[in-house]
Parts: structure tokens; C-alpha cells; sequence
């Protein structure tokens, strides 16, 4: 089996030392999970890819995380509720649906509803609308297998992102 030799730094054998504890004392094999890791995400950024962390359950208090690209999202604002979707290519070539249903009748009673509505990041979108209501995420094969799972305007979106390149190169 070859060797390959790691010089650290004196200030930082702690770190190895931790890790070599965490992995029961196989440092190798905390440095190859830690090179596979990396070459995952480094490999995804340079495609085009990021990390995403969505919440998911009964308001939101749990979080999935994958590597993927935001393709496009849609917001529909009625009198009874807000639904809210966010559709992702993922890096393995699959569609990643992640929605938010809220209904006003749920509206957290000790929330602080004239804080919500001077709240300018909510106002200007910067923060998520609302951070109350049945979060899901689900993963499709297709585009096809998605189409029933999201609004047509949404759907039209997506089916021409996929049709067309998500950047054009123009030699101008």
C-alpha cells in the first residue's frame, strides 16, 4: 500500500488529534471521508451546483440538505393561505420539489403580527414569507413525474429552463 506523507503545522495536531479520536483512531480514514467531502462539493460548485439546506415537517422544524441548483420558485398569496414552492435540479440529475403550505387560520397567536408587517427583509423578500406551516420536500425522476406535483405557470417555467441553457455564452 503507498504512503503519503501530511506535514501540519504544530498549531494544528489538536485538529488531528480530534479527529483521529472521532474516527477511533483511524486517521486515514477520517481524511479520505473529509477528500471525498470536499471533492463532492468542490466538483458540485464548479458545475453549477450548491449546498441547500430547506426545512421540512410542521413548521419547518427539521432540515434536509443536498447539492443542487435553484431552478425556479413561485409564490401564490390568497385570503385563506400561502403556498409557496421552490423546484431544484439536484446534482444527480433528479428534481428536487420543496414546498411550504401556510394557512392563515394557523397564524401563531403569540406571534407578533405588526412586527411581521414592518419586517422589510419579509417585504422585500430577502427573508422567508412566513416561518409557520407544513414544509415538504419531494425528489422526482422527470420533469414528467413532476408536472402534477406543481402549478402550470411554475411548470412552463421549469420545462423551459430545462429546454434552453441555464447561461448563454454570446460572443458580442
Amino acid at each position: 500500500m503507498p504512503n503519503k506523507t501530511v506535514y501540519v503545522k504544530d498549531e494544528d495536531l489538536p485538529l488531528f488529534d480530534r479527529a483521529q479520536e472521532l474516527v477511533g483512531g483511524n486517521l486515514s480514514g477520517a481524511i479520505l471521508a473529509a477528500l471525498r467531502r470536499f471533492i463532492e462539493l468542490e466538483e458540485g460548485r464548479l458545475a453549477g451546483f450548491e449546498e441547500v439546506v430547506v426545512r421540512v415537517g410542521h413548521d419547518g422544524v427539521r432540515q434536509l440538505r443536498f447539492s443542487g441548483r435553484l431552478l425556479a420558485e413561485l409564490s401564490e398569496l390568497d385570503g385563506a393561505r400561502l403556498l409557496q414552492y421552490r423546484v431544484f435540479r439536484t446534482r444527480k440529475g433528479k428534481f428536487a420539489l420543496h414546498t411550504q403550505h401556510s394557512d392563515w387560520k394557523d397564524y401563531p397567536t403569540d406571534a407578533n403580527w405588526i412586527k411581521d408587517l414592518t419586517n422589510w427583509r419579509k417585504m422585500l423578500g430577502i427573508a422567508p414569507m412566513q416561518d409557520w406551516g407544513e414544509f415538504d420536500m419531494a425528489v422526482f425522476e422527470t420533469l414528467e413525474e413532476l408536472r402534477d406535483h406543481i402549478p402550470d405557470k411554475l411548470y412552463r417555467r421549469v420545462a423551459d429552463l430545462e429546454a434552453h441553457p441555464h447561461i448563454e455564452d454570446l460572443d458580442i
